[in-house]
């Protein structure tokens, strides 16, 4: 099971940003789970200054934009 961890205040972006994961690691046919961190201090600690982040597990690989479905498919799969 892998996952993904959603980092930011949780505005409109964060959302679409968690909405786009599940999508692709559905997509994938992915076991996992999905967690939303808006904890500020927890996301400083990620080492993230700009939201929305994308981690899998653990590792941030995405920080300040809005990935698509496709971007999120890719880092997935590598």
């Amino acid at each position: 099971m892998i996952k993904l961890q959603i980092l930011g205040s949780g505005c409109a972006k964060c959302n679409a940003l968690a909405q786009h994961s599940a999508e692709a690691a559905n997509a994938l046919g992915l076991d996992y789970e999905l967690e939303k961190i808006t904890d500020m201090n927890a996301i400083i600690d990620a080492g993230v200054m700009s939201t929305p982040a994308l981690a899998v597990d653990g590792e941030v690989k995405s920080a300040g934009r809005l990935l698509s479905v496709e971007e999120i498919k890719r880092l997935l799969s590598a």
